[in-house]
């Protein structure tokens, strides 16, 4: 397996350096970069899966580049690390789509233990166009297609539908998809994954090949029927 690559962005240079070495050491690939911007344009060219992100940074702060890099990539992981702890920063960060929140200081012992919870599991990237039953759902373009019929998704019901394709047959547990999706397990969200795979179900219900089966208190499977 390749080795995950992380891109660290932080204005602290020396606090950097020694968590790059500290994340070397456990095996990753680490790219740094001193300031938003720099971060930005590194990468559009290192293509990491995880994105360790600072705050408080000159010339483009931390929520301005997460912002930019989920116009471009809704997959790729982002932790922001900083000392920036107030409740309206956090609903940001997750409103952003950041996958995890991690106060500064923290213990390098207990990032290495959320990056590796995160890429345990990691399945292989779908192609962006692929059949399932007799329908074509294109994660790039948030899109499902039945009989001629284009119907789009939100970019929540597109992420939940791209995971549990990802594990057709599978069970998907309501927790993972809550931390994958809105990077928390709240009851506010919990009722909104609710109402996503309900509309979710609705859009793919003319394609009687696929079903969403709900397993109580536990998760979803995305069924195909082959016959």
């Amino acid at each position: 397996m390749e080795k995950i690559k992380i891109l660290l962005v932080d204005d602290d240079r020396q606090n950097s350096e020694l968590l790059r070495k500290f994340l070397e050491v456990e095996g990753y690939e680490v790219e740094y970069a001193e300031n938003g911007r720099a971060g930005w344009e590194m990468y559009a060219t290192s293509c990491p899966d995880l994105v360790l992100l600072d705050i408080n940074m000159p010339l483009m702060n931390g929520f301005e580049l997460a912002q930019k890099i989920r116009e471009q990539d809704r997959d790729v992981l982002i932790f922001f690390l900083t000392d920036r702890t107030e409740k309206a920063d956090r609903l940001k960060g997750f409103d952003l789509k950041g996958n995890d929140y991690i106060p500064k200081p923290f213990y390098p012992e207990e990032l290495i233990a959320k990056i590796k919870e995160r890429f345990e599991h990691r399945q292989p990237t779908l192609p962006s166009r692929i059949t399932i039953g007799q329908t074509v759902f294109d994660s790039n373009l948030s899109t499902i297609e039945y009989a001629g019929t284009v119907l789009h998704l939100s970019a929540r019901q597109s992420e939940i539908f791209n995971i549990l394709a990802q594990h057709i047959g599978q069970t998907v547990e309501r927790s993972y998809l809550l931390e994958h999706v809105w990077g928390n397990d709240s009851y506010a969200n919990s009722l909104a994954l609710n109402v996503q795979i309900t509309y979710i179900r609705k859009m793919l219900a003319p394609d009687t090949s696929i079903s969403i089966v709900s397993l109580k208190k536990r998760g979803y499977i995305l069924e195909v029927n082959k016959e």
